[in-house]
């Protein structure tokens, strides 16, 4: 009987708890929507406004520290041509890109270096243990910054492949429409910003160029060294000849548009094609285990039970 009166005694003050607990949050929550209320938008746009100043005022410090870093460090490393090529590649046309990204690599052996000194000093170990760690922790802190920007270049690149056939369609549509290859940059360049902006993005710079007075095919050979891709490259080959022969720019881009379709689905049928010898693996070490265990189990309890 006590421990019903108990029970029941823990049970009101439990209610009563979340009672006055859901009191305070809907006085608080209507507090909250009464101060949201007299807010106007002009001022949440201000505000975001603000913040959006602030964020950017602190990317650009942090870009110019890195920036004196890399120059300090690596002068000779942010005049190498390769570097800033493959910062281009992906998506990096700042003049000042090498630099901070060297800074960046700098920093991230520093960091990693460090980190490693704590660690080796917390658990202990000999002095030759501790300087092969450490050693260890800055090679990586400088490796993995550029492994990270060849795989950022890897994905760019294939994206640009894959949505570069939809891109020639519209391309074929427009110039088929009677716009110029000028005209029809720009246009593509506009439409494809919803599906990829990247591809976007150098379609309006060839067209900026171009506008800017630099000739077309300088522009359009500029476009196949940003990207790296041969597929664009073939293209910009394609529109040169083109241009040069003065053959039918539309005939010529139908063709290249079935190609590089035929291309695509070729290529997502080879990797459908792989997805039967990449579960092989999964398959052996975590299925086969368990169905072993499932099948033969029951048998050897059998077993010992004999013997």
């Amino acid at each position: 009987m006590i421990y019903i009166v108990v029970l029941l005694v823990a049970l009101s003050v439990a209610l009563v708890v979340l009672g006055v607990g859901q009191m305070v949050v809907s006085s608080e929550s209507r507090t909250l929507q009464k101060r949201l209320a007299t807010v106007s938008p002009a001022q949440i746009q201000t505000r975001q406004v603000r913040e959006r100043r602030e964020r950017q005022a602190r990317r650009e410090a942090l870009e110019g520290f890195l920036q004196t870093v890399g120059e300090q460090i690596g002068k000779e490393q942010t005049k190498r041509r390769s570097l800033r090529h493959l910062l281009i590649q992906a998506g990096h046309r700042s003049a000042t890109a090498p630099a901070v990204f060297v800074g960046t690599r700098a920093l991230a052996a520093l960091g990693l270096g460090f980190l490693a000194f704590v660690g080796v000093t917390v658990m202990g170990s000999d002095f030759l243990m501790r300087v092969l760690i450490i050693l260890m922790a800055v090679l990586l802190g400088w490796m993995l910054p550029m492994l990270l920007l060849r795989r950022k270049v890897k994905n760019r690149q294939k994206e640009l492949r894959r949505t570069l056939p939809d891109a020639l369609d519209l391309l074929v549509v427009c110039v088929e429409a009677g716009l110029g290859l000028n005209q029809a940059l720009v246009r593509v360049g506009d439409e494809m910003q919803r599906v990829s902006a990247e591809l976007a993005d150098e379609l309006t710079l060839v067209s900026l160029e171009i506008r800017a007075g630099t000739p077309r095919e300088t522009a359009l050979r500029n476009l196949g060294e940003r990207t790296g891709v041969s597929d664009i490259r073939a293209l910009v080959s394609m529109l040169i000849q083109t241009d040069r022969f003065g053959t039918s720019i539309a005939d010529s881009l139908r063709i290249h548009a079935e190609e590089l379709r035929d291309k695509r689905q070729q290529l997502a049928e080879e990797e459908a094609a792989k997805v039967t010898v990449k579960m092989l693996i999964p398959l052996v070490m975590f299925v086969f285990p368990a169905i072993f265990v499932v099948i033969l189990g029951p048998a050897i309890f059998h077993i010992q039970e004999i013997m």
